[in-house]
């Protein structure tokens, strides 16, 4: 059994879609035992809350320094032990002290078809805006695992949605998490916990399909 802990910012609509894939069975051998926000009004803290989930709040403004904050945040994740870490619209820097605790157990979700619209400054509404502003006719989203780079971690998932011409940020955001980033997240989990990713020379890779 897959043992996941969930990270979130905000809303949690991606969590919502993992809880709902994990009760549907889609995602199988899996469970998630805690969600981590830094935000205390995050209303992902309320939809773990109603399935039973652990939920709490760390955040970076309840500690004297970054480093007082990496530390109890390290602490938390130990103490819950989880076999992966799943940031799902964290939008925290994630310390170097986890990335190397957590190598090859950390993935996350990012609203583009990297390398296109990622890396520094590249997250929520802004990735949407800079692609209708550069007009590209293909956007979508990427899972990836975690490494020290920011959105630079082996590509484990990605699809594709098409830009329509009465797209605005907000409707195209909608569109890629409806689309894109709500199944394959979902689906990356259930192939880690099911043993088909592979990494093979600095890439993931799909196995048994």
């Amino acid at each position: 059994m897959l043992k996941i802990v969930v990270l979130v910012s905000g809303g949690g609509t991606n969590l919502q879609a993992i809880m709902d894939a994990v009760e549907a069975k889609t995602i199988t051998n899996t469970e998630i035992i805690g969600v981590i926000s830094n935000n205390k009004n995050a209303y992902a803290l309320e939809r773990a809350k109603k399935h039973g989930i652990p939920a709490m709040c760390i955040s970076p403004k309840d500690y004297e320094s970054r480093e007082a904050f990496n530390d109890a945040f390290l602490d938390e994740l130990q103490q819950l032990n989880p076999d992966l870490i799943v940031l799902a619209g964290f939008l925290v820097v994630i310390p170097e002290k986890v990335i190397r605790q957590y190598e090859h157990r950390m993935i996350n979700i990012h609203p583009s078809l990297i390398p296109a619209f990622c890396g520094k400054g590249y997250y929520g509404l802004k990735v949407h805006e800079a692609a209708l502003k550069r007009g590209v006719k293909v956007v979508g989203a990427t899972v990836h695992f975690v490494d020290e780079g920011t959105d630079t971690g082996p590509i484990i998932l990605q699809k594709a949605v098409e830009v329509k011409n009465s797209d605005t940020p907000e409707t195209l955001q909608r569109r890629v998490m409806e689309e894109a980033e709500w199944k394959i997240l979902p689906k990356a989990i259930d192939l880690i916990a099911n043993g088909k990713i592979e990494l093979i020379d600095g890439k993931a890779v799909v196995c048994g399909e």
